[in-house]
This record gives C-alpha cells, sequence and structure tokens, in this order.
C-alpha cells in the first residue's frame, strides 16, 4: 500500500519531484496503517532507508566517528612589494626569483646566494630587518601544518629540514662563533624571529633533527642571547610554549634534548614539564617513561624535585598522575619527597596522596617516614596514616615499632615550652606526643574491627589463631585415638587429649577392659 501511494519514498533515489498530498490521501493512508491490511509490515521490498537496510542485510554495524572540520586554508599572493622598494638591485633580484620559484631545490639554491650576498663584508646590516620581512612573508607555508614527518626515519628527517629557510641554520652551523658572518646571520634570525615567533622552535628542530648539526645545540643559546629577550630561559619557555600549542609530537621529540642540553633552564622549575603533562596522552607519557628509563631523558634531580611537586599540587588530575608517573620512573629515593607530606591535604591533594600511599607501601619505614606520617593531622575522613601504618605492622612490625618507640622518648623528653616557641615554618614538621597516640589509636581500632570482621583463616589482616573442626565432625586426632581401641595387657586406654567443642559430635571415651 505504502509503495502504492508513495513511490517516490520506496524507489531508488531519484531527483526531487515535487509532490502535492490532498487531505483525503493521508487520511486514507491512516486507515490503511490502522487496520494493517495487505501485510504491508511483511513485505520486504518496502522500506523508508535503503541505506539502513543494506546495513542490516550485511549484518554489520554502522560506526559515528567524529571527524574534526579542517580549515581551508586559501594561498593569498603575497605582496612584499613595499619591501622590494627597500633592498638593493642585486639583493631585490634574487628576492623576486625566490618568489617566483616553484621548486624546492631551486628556491634553495637562490636562498643559498641570497645567504652569500648577506656574509659579504660591503654589504648593509641596515637591510636586514627588510630581508627578514621577505622572507617571512615568502614562507609563512613553513611555519603551517606539524613540522615532524608521520614516520620518524633518517631519510623522513633529513627530507623534512630541507626547507630552504632553513639554509640560514645550516650556514650558522657551519661557521666558527668568532666569525663576523656568524653575528650577522643571528641577526637575521633575530629580525625574523620579531616577526616570525616560531622560527624559535624551527631552530631547535633542526639542530635536533639534521645531520649537520649534530652537537650543535648550544648554538640555540647564541640565537636567543641575540634576541631581543636576551635571556635563555624566558626564549627557550616562549618557543617550547609555542611547539606545545602547534605540534605536540614535536613537543615530545623535543623533550629529551632539551632537558639534556639545558638542565639549568629545565630542571630548576615545573614550567616547562607543566608544558608538557598538559598536552600529552597516555601514548606519549609511556614513550617519555621509556625515555627516561633508558637513560635519555632526565626530567627531576634531587635538589628540585621537591619544589616542583609541590608546584604540580594545582595542576589538573591528569596532569598530576603524568608528573607521578615521570617522577616514579626516576630513581630518585623516597626519602628526598618525604617531606611533600606536610602540604598535603586529603579533601584538596587525593592524586598526590594516592601515588604517595601506593609508593610507600613498597618501601621499609625510616624513622624519618614515620615521622612525615604520623605528623599528618587527625581526621576520621582521612585513612593515609592509619592505612600505611597498618601496612607497614603487617610487614615491618618490629622495625616499625623500634620508630614508634624513639618518637614516643624523644616527644615525651621535650620541654613543652621549646615547643610553643617553634617559627611557622616548622610547625609543619611539629609532631606532639598527643598526635602519635591518637594515630595509634585509630590503627588500634582498625586492626579490632578487622580481627572481628575476619572469621576465617587466611584472611587479609586476620590472625590465623587455632584451627577448630567445622560443626558435625571429628577431630582427626580423636577419631585416631578413638580407632586404636582397647589397651592391651599392662596398659591404660588411650582417652581422647582434645575436649569436644559445643556443637560438635559427642564421642564417647572408650571402655577400658
Amino acid at each position: 500500500m505504502l509503495r502504492e501511494k508513495f513511490p517516490e519514498f520506496c524507489s531508488s533515489p531519484s531527483p526531487p519531484i515535487e509532490v502535492k498530498i490532498e487531505e483525503p490521501v493521508s487520511m486514507e493512508m491512516d486507515n490503511h496503517m490502522a487496520d494493517k491490511d495487505d501485510g504491508c509490515y511483511d513485505n520486504a521490498e518496502a522500506a523508508f532507508s535503503d541505506d539502513e537496510e543494506d546495513l542490516n542485510s550485511k549484518g554489520k554495524k554502522r560506526e559515528f566517528r567524529f571527524h574534526p572540520i579542517k580549515e581551508t586554508i586559501v594561498e593569498e599572493p603575497v605582496d612584499i612589494t613595499p619591501f622590494l622598494d627597500q633592498l638593493d638591485e642585486s639583493l631585490k633580484d634574487k628576492v623576486l626569483q625566490l618568489q617566483k620559484g616553484s621548486d624546492t631545490e631551486a628556491q634553495c639554491e637562490v636562498m643559498q646566494e641570497i645567504v652569500d650576498q648577506v656574509l659579504e663584508e660591503d654589504f648593509d646590516s641596515e637591510q636586514l630587518s627588510v630581508l627578514a620581512s621577505c622572507l617571512q612573508e615568502l614562507f609563512k607555508a613553513h611555519f603551517r601544518g606539524e613540522v615532524l614527518p608521520e614516520e620518524i626515519t633518517e631519510e623522513s628527517l633529513e627530507e623534512s629540514v630541507g626547507k630552504p629557510l632553513y639554509l640560514i641554520f645550516r650556514n650558522l652551523c657551519q661557521m666558527q662563533e668568532d666569525n663576523s658572518g656568524f653575528s650577522l646571520l643571528l641577526d637575521l634570525l633575530s629580525e625574523l624571529y620579531q616577526k616570525q615567533p616560531k622560527i624559535g622552535y624551527h631552530l631547535l628542530y633542526y639542530l635536533k633533527a639534521s645531520k649537520a648539526a649534530a652537537g650543535k645545540m648550544n648554538l640555540y643559546e647564541s640565537f636567543a642571547q641575540a634576541t631581543q629577550l636576551g635571556d635563555l630561559h624566558t626564549c627557550l619557555m616562549m618557543d617550547m610554549k609555542a611547539c606545545q600549542e602547534d605540534d605536540v609530537r614535536l613537543l615530545c621529540y623535543l623533550t629529551p634534548s632539551i632537558y639534556t642540553e639545558f638542565p639549568d633552564e629545565t630542571l630548576r622549575s615545573g614550567e616547562l614539564l607543566n608544558m608538557i603533562v598538559a598536552v600529552i596522552d597516555s601514548a606519549q607519557l609511556q614513550e617519555l617513561v621509556c625515555h627516561v628509563m633508558m637513560g635519555n631523558l632526565v626530567m627531576f634531580r634531587k635538589d628540585s624535585v621537591l619544589n616542583i611537586l609541590i608546584q604540580s599540587l594545582d595542576w589538573e588530575t591528569f596532569e598530576q598522575y603524568c608528573t607521578w608517573q615521570l617522577f616514579l620512573a626516576h630513581s630518585i629515593p623516597l626519602e628526598t619527597i618525604i617531606p611533600i607530606l606536610q602540604h598535603l591535604k586529603y579533601k584538596e591533594h587525593p592524586e598526590a596522596l594516592s601515588c604517595l600511599l601506593l609508593q610507600l607501601r613498597r618501601e621499609k619505614p625510616s624513622e624519618e617516614m614515620v615521622k612525615m606520617v604520623l605528623s599528618r593531622p587527625c581526621h576520621p575522613d582521612d585513612q593515609f596514616t592509619t592505612s600505611i601504618l597498618r601496612h607497614w605492622c603487617l610487614k615491618h612490625d618490629d622495625l616499625l615499632a623500634e620508630h614508634i618507640k624513639s618518637l614516643l622518648i624523644k616527644n615525651n623528653s621535650l620541654p613543652r615550652k621549646r615547643q610553643s616557641l617553634r617559627s611557622s615554618s616548622s610547625k609543619l614538621a611539629q609532631l606532639t606526643l598527643e598526635q602519635i597516640l591518637e594515630h595509634l589509636d585509630n590503627l588500634r581500632l582498625n586492626l579490632t574491627n578487622t580481627k572481628q570482621n575476619c572469621r576465617y583463616r587466611g584472611a587479609p589482616g586476620a590472625h590465623p589463631g587455632p584451627r577448630r573442626p567445622a560443626p558435625g565432625r571429628v577431630c582427626r586426632r580423636r577419631r585416631l585415638l578413638q580407632h586404636r581401641g582397647p589397651a592391651g595387657a599392662g596398659r591404660r586406654a588411650v582417652r581422647p587429649l582434645l575436649r569436644p567443642h559445643r556443637g560438635h559430635l559427642q564421642v564417647p571415651p572408650p571402655t577400658p577392659v
């Protein structure tokens, strides 16, 4: 019926046809739908959606994936006419050739000629700014999209650093720092950096990826000092921030070299670490952890790791977990960061507390660890101290008892007046006798409740105790004694040595002969 009334919906797709539906026809359709006559629901050929019918017949599930809308970049013609009038004729002709050239190899040849002219003794350094403006306009495409190739091989890396603009980097690597042309190229890069800040992390990529720049990473420091910023730390953080916003894969690729070559700028604060953990995913985190464990990357050192972890307490949850994973990949003793417990609150810092708790359970308790754990304020909802004390009590009871005994003696002999005169900075580490006793009482209550709840042997936290026979059974030892029968001549009868429990099967003693 539907095929007869609405053939345009059931047939194969066709150009749209304007169909006028009158009211009587719709009424008739409703009547037929209500009566379900002519077996319209059993008709396999009738369907409202051809795509859905095809998918159901093949038994495949339709997958819905989100595809981001890519912005179409319209290449506008570059107008460098205002800058060309300010250049010398010879340099102007080369810039025009660079603009007209479409082949990368030909552009590289022209770019090398421009660099050679800049290095000439009679070159006017005042034209560097104009030349930088021309290069920035001509090579805008160099700063769009991802820099790092999809598949990282020696061939793909060398191909990626074959851009015309990278010829400035290559010439810089081939020169000595005392050369006069070295400072001229740095000035040219400084002018480019003002107009296109992305040139900074492109230089870092070239120094990392190019074979011609092997061992030349220190050139970046000379570049940073030649810029208007004039400071290595500020310039490096700005460039890594720009890289983070443009290409996360490149950021992870540069991370080992940046931490290795500039340890004083990267390890003294958590600024760069926060940039990294804010954008990486789980696969990139695992890659960084592998670099750490293989010795290719060091992101923490003993003298600054505590301050960095304290800074990370204000970061997002995933960022904190990434930070702790990277820290645990290093071989830094846990006692180095144990003072962070003074800054952790159970409501505000659950990420750090959970990671620290799991790490503490693997360690043997030292006196400093026990002191820091017991220094936490007692709160009914804060189970951190009770949890780790219970674990140590089960694994290292003697060692824990010695440390607690030592702390009790020290705090009991400490004058009250001296405690009250401590400075505000040392109050965080202050441990009172009342705190110790309160934590120990919480531990006692926990162990008592656990013992009452665990009735079977082998349950976590339960004391094994004497094994009792189940109700309705006879103890094996009593049964063996019973089966021995009457004693021989001159011997007394063997009686059961164990008294039967209440509710157990009562076995009468054997009758003596």
